[in-house]
C-alpha cells in the first residue's frame, strides 16, 4: 500500500505543519559575516596597496616638527614618491636624506639643474622665515603626493608591543571563531 507523501499548509508536498523548520539566521551571525567580509576586503586592499608600493617606489613618511605647517601639520603622514632630480619643480614639497641626519622635507624654492640626473636644490619650510642654511646636491628625492594630518600619532600608537600583540589575538580569535566548527542547523531534529 502506498501512502501519500505529507502535505504542506499551501497544499504541496513537502513538510507538515508540526514538522521542524531550521531557525533563521540571528542578527549576531549577519554582524559577523558582515564584519568577516569587511575584514577580508580590508586584507585585499592592504596587499594591493603594499605591492602598488613597492612596483612604484612609494612610502610614507611621518612629520615630527612644524616646519611645513600649514600644508603639512606636525603629526601628519605623507604618502612619498621617489623620482630623479631631473623630475623636481619649484613648489614641489620633497624629502632629501642627509647622510648622518635625518632626512628634511621642505618645499623646492630653487632648482640648479647639474649634469644629467643630478641638481642643487634650495628648500624651505613653509612654516620658516628663512630657507635652509645651503643647497643640497641631490640625484634623486622623494616627493610628498599627498599627506594626511595626525596619522603620525595613531601609527606610533599602533606600534605599541601591547596594542600590537592585542590586535593579533582578536584577529587569531577572530579566525578561530569562524572556523570553529559549530552545529549543522539542517540536520533533522530526532521526533
Amino acid at each position: 500500500m502506498q501512502t501519500a507523501a505529507p502535505m504542506s499548509h499551501s497544499g504541496t508536498p513537502g513538510r507538515t505543519a508540526g514538522a521542524h523548520r531550521a531557525p533563521g539566521r540571528s542578527f549576531g551571525s549577519y554582524l559577523a559575516g558582515g564584519l568577516a567580509n569587511l575584514l577580508a576586503v580590508g586584507g585585499v586592499v592592504a596587499v594591493g596597496l603594499v605591492i602598488a608600493a613597492v612596483t612604484m617606489n612609494i612610502t610614507l613618511i611621518m612629520f615630527k616638527t612644524g616646519s611645513m605647517s600649514p600644508t603639512i601639520p606636525t603629526g601628519s603622514v605623507a604618502v612619498v614618491k621617489e623620482i630623479s632630480a631631473d623630475e623636481i619643480r619649484v613648489g614641489d614639497v620633497v624629502t632629501v636624506d642627509r647622510p648622518g641626519r635625518l632626512p628634511v622635507t621642505h618645499r623646492v624654492i630653487e632648482v640648479h639643474p647639474q649634469v644629467p640626473g643630478e641638481a642643487l636644490i634650495l628648500m624651505q619650510g613653509d612654516a620658516n622665515p628663512n630657507p635652509d642654511p645651503g643647497m643640497y646636491r641631490v640625484e634623486s628625492v622623494r616627493k610628498v603626493l599627498w599627506s594626511v594630518p595626525g596619522l603620525a600619532n595613531v601609527i606610533v600608537w599602533a606600534g605599541n608591543p601591547l596594542v600590537l600583540g592585542s590586535i593579533t589575538m582578536l584577529a587569531a580569535l577572530g579566525v578561530l571563531w569562524t572556523f570553529w566548527p559549530g552545529r549543522d542547523d539542517d540536520d533533522e531534529v530526532a521526533q
